[in-house]
């Protein structure tokens, strides 16, 4: 819960800052001058991106918390079993040693997107965020498809 309210104050501020940015940039567009309203096109467009990835993170977030939600009803979230340093960090041999685990079984279950969503774990267990991110967005396109055949 914690989480979700620093999402949503962060998400405000992004929210404030996109509109004040959206609206330097119109008062440019409205400017007589050409490389004014050049700039205001260039300003205005910043606010546009920003909103797409403020909806396309909180979907991903959304998704994401559904599909832990459905794995934990099943009994299927890996365990947070990990020795940690004092500082409460995963302790990285540990976690690559897990990590092959959750790579076979995603190999041996390529469709299954309960094993791309733990390999998921595991790769950021491991520290590797960015094919943590991938593993996920692959986890939570098999499930779309999959329900949509149902």
């Amino acid at each position: 819960m914690k989480t979700k309210i620093w999402v949503a104050l962060v998400a405000l501020l992004l929210v404030f800052y996109l509109i004040v940015t959206a609206h330097r940039g119109w008062i440019l567009l409205m400017a007589p001058e050409p490389l004014a309203k050049l700039l205001g096109a260039a300003v205005f467009l910043l606010p546009v991106v920003g909103v797409w990835a403020l909806v396309r993170e909180v979907a991903f977030g959304a998704r994401m918390e559904k599909l832990a939600r459905l794995l934990d009803a099943e009994g299927g979230l890996p365990p947070d079993t990990l020795p940690r340093t004092p500082a409460g960090r995963i302790v990285r041999a540990a976690a690559d040693a897990e990590f092959e685990k959750y790579r076979a079984a995603a190999e041996a279950e390529p469709d299954d997107w309960r094993s791309w969503f733990r390999l998921s774990c595991a790769y950021d267990a491991a520290g590797d965020r960015r094919r943590a991110r991938k593993s996920m967005r692959d986890a939570i396109g098999m499930y779309r498809r999959n329900t949509a055949r149902v």
